[in-house]
């Protein structure tokens, strides 16, 4: 079995994907992963040869974030039917004799992927690593940047329908447009094309639940795997075990692959906030660029490093509330302060106020009195407890059940015609 793997987005969307593969090639499977550029070293590491796609993630996250002027001006659905259009070539290039094709991230990426499958006549399966993202009576969609629905507006079914119709008027043109090109039909709903009547809910039962019952085995509806975990058996660097040896747990603060306005002023805020509560720091610097604001050995920087092997060992992580993130210190028993910057990361910081494993910040902006006030709640026994009796319950089997039931539907779909 060949399988194409489609992940665009930031780290939190390909590691989880990485780990997926990696359950396929132990399966047998050969696995083609398609990503940014960004983690080309990432998926080194691990022996998945990475075929690029699109502009660096970091740089264009960083634009967004910081407000800088592109080059060239162009409107949403414009850039968007660019991405769809690269993304589709890029993926073409290497999906002939594949048997199925996987895709999260970006909505025109993702079309992209489903259109190559529906040229090839193999199987697409859209996979969600959070459940807002996907439609439900029980809970109202993400809010799109300019597009909030009117506030007298509260039926999350209502709100669905605006949902599909915001999707349509981004996206629907420049994924008509490419599968016109290329000899395909045009399709009404961009939101049920992509996300189609069986996506996957990469996330785990308890920290991110699907409100609605299990659907039936051969049914549609949407099928929860549990969280992909990419193993990590890194040793973490020596100068880092020897800080961690030095002292008690310290404070980790770190905002994964999100840029940050005002980084420095957020270092500052987030270690005086540490020390204030008496803990020794420990800055990730990420995409963010973190900083350290002296030179005191209470204080230490790092880069990339394994947070499976970290986190046990701090005494409480703040962070942005990237699924991967949340997940991974959850596992650990680690306390969190979520400080959500975007999309899905308010959805993390809830799931994390609400099981009693951590505080939600109340905006992306943190400071000196809010990180303080958030850490004072979550630096106490009780909290500790919960958080180590929530580790307990977190499956680690989630790239087996999606490997299990792929399989599954690469062998219930037919042979694929010849493509056009």
């Amino acid at each position: 079995m060949r399988v194409l793997l489609v992940a665009y987005g930031s780290r939190g969307d390909i590691e989880p994907m990485a780990g997926f593969a990696l359950r396929l090639r132990e399966l047998g499977a050969e696995v083609q992963m398609c990503a940014p550029p960004d983690f080309a070293e990432l998926l080194d590491t691990v022996g998945l040869p990475l075929v690029p796609l699109g502009q660096s993630i970091r740089e264009m996250t960083t634009e967004a974030v910081r407000e800088t002027k592109p080059t060239v001006a162009l409107t949403l659905p414009e850039r968007a039917a660019r991405i769809a259009a690269a993304t589709y070539a890029s993926l073409a290039a290497v999906a002939e004799g594949c048997d199925a094709v996987v895709a999260t991230g970006l909505m025109p990426a993702a079309a992209a992927a489903r259109s190559v499958a529906d040229k090839l006549g193999i199987p697409y399966v859209f996979v969600s690593y959070f459940p807002t993202y996907l439609p439900s009576e029980q809970h109202p969609p993400l809010v799109w940047p300019g597009r909030q629905a009117p506030p007298e507006v509260t039926d999350n079914q209502v709100l669905w329908d605006l949902n599909a119709e915001i999707m349509n008027e981004l996206f629907g043109g420049g994924v008509n447009a490419l599968r016109t090109s290329v000899g395909l039909p045009p399709v009404d709903d961009v939101r049920e094309h992509v996300f189609t009547d069986r996506p996957w809910l990469a996330a785990d039962p308890v920290l991110g639940p699907w409100p609605e019952p299990e659907p039936e085995p051969a049914g549609p509806g949407v099928v929860q795997t549990g969280a992909w975990i990419k193993p990590d058996e890194r040793p973490l660097p020596a100068e880092l075990e020897a800080f961690l040896g030095a002292g008690t747990p310290p404070v980790y603060v770190g905002f994964g692959s999100m840029p940050l306005r005002e980084a420095q002023e957020v270092a500052r805020a987030a270690v005086a906030a540490v020390r204030a509560q008496g803990r020794r720091v420990l800055v990730s610097r990420g995409w963010a660029d973190l900083a350290l604001t002296d030179d005191q050995d209470d204080c230490f920087a790092v880069g990339e490093v394994n947070q499976q092997a970290l986190f046990g060992r701090v005494a409480a992580v703040v962070h942005h509330g990237g699924a991967g993130t949340t997940t991974t210190a959850a596992r650990a028993g680690a306390p969190q302060v979520v400080v959500p910057q975007m999309a899905d990361q308010p959805y993390w910081a809830g799931r994390v106020a609400e099981l009693g494993i951590g505080a939600a910040h109340e905006g992306p902006d943190p400071t000196f009195d809010s990180l303080s006030t958030a850490l004072a709640g979550v630096l106490t026994p009780e909290v500790r407890a919960r958080a180590a009796a929530v580790a307990g319950t977190i499956r680690t089997d989630g790239t087996a059940v999606a490997a299990k039931l792929l399989l599954e539907v690469v062998g219930r779909a037919p042979s694929p015609a010849p493509s056009a």
